[in-house]
């Protein structure tokens, strides 16, 4: 697959540490509690929260804190979390979006905006990057051992629905429509493959590279600083050697 790797966008989640697994789980019942609230409790009948019931699987979530996140929700006691999307430039124009989960959007936004601009950068109006961004899915097995046969390892992808597959250092990323994600991680678990991350994501259509090493600090800066914020889900950006 030509094109941006997102392995340079994610890899630093191979390795979670037990507090970094936590995030995850609270962030992932915080997307829980806004889809129950908005569309009930039954997966068979909110496909938002079927999705995101395989997305906590697929993350390891253990599923006593799925039921619970769920039963919580439908009880009123959750808190009103809303979901708020962020748009703007990195150093050197880097295109970011930032994708958040929030009770207090006041809090958030000016959270957000302090990092751009601490980290020069600035915030944008929205629609000023995402134009520069496909959704997709992405399934990123790692072949350490170098036990993977890369041809079965696509026969099956592509059998389980992937739409592309892109094998390079040992590292395997397979691509998705957006809403196929899990369902093709699933079947890739079933065929007894583990997997790094299964995901939907925002997959930059051009990237660009950064040369200045002010540049570089200051960016390595912004993504740490968004992706440490308690409401900050997700960081995307099109910088491509982020390594």
């Amino acid at each position: 697959m030509s094109g941006h790797s997102k392995w340079a966008n994610i890899k630093h989640k191979k390795e979670k540490t037990d507090a970094q697994r936590a995030k995850v789980f609270t962030k992932i019942g915080k997307e829980i509690t806004i889809a129950v609230k908005e569309g009930g409790g039954d997966p068979n009948s909110n496909a938002k929260l079927r999705d995101l019931i395989q997305k906590a699987k697929a993350n390891n979530v253990p599923n006593d804190n799925i039921e619970r996140t769920i039963k919580k929700a439908l009880g009123g006691t959750g808190e009103n979390y809303e979901e708020v999307v962020y748009e703007g430039y990195g150093p050197a124009g880097i295109a970011v979006i930032v994708e958040a989960t929030t009770d207090n959007r006041n809090r958030t936004a000016g959270n957000v905006r302090s990092y751009f601009s601490k980290y020069h950068g600035n915030m944008g109006q929205s629609g000023c990057v995402g134009f520069m961004f496909e959704d997709k899915g992405v399934i990123v097995i790692a072949d350490e051992d170098g036990e993977i046969d890369e041809d079965k390892l696509m026969e099956v992808a592509l059998e389980s629905g992937a739409s592309d597959f892109s094998g390079e250092d040992g590292i395997f990323e397979i691509y998705t429509e957006p809403d196929d994600v899990y369902a093709v991680a699933e079947s890739l678990k079933e065929a007894g493959y583990t997997f790094e991350s299964a995901e939907k994501t925002k997959v930059p259509t051009t990237s660009v590279v950064l040369d200045n090493e002010d540049d570089i600090k200051f960016m390595n800066l912004l993504i740490e600083k968004l992706e440490e914020d308690d409401d900050v889900m997700e960081v995307y950006h099109n910088w491509e050697n982020c390594d």
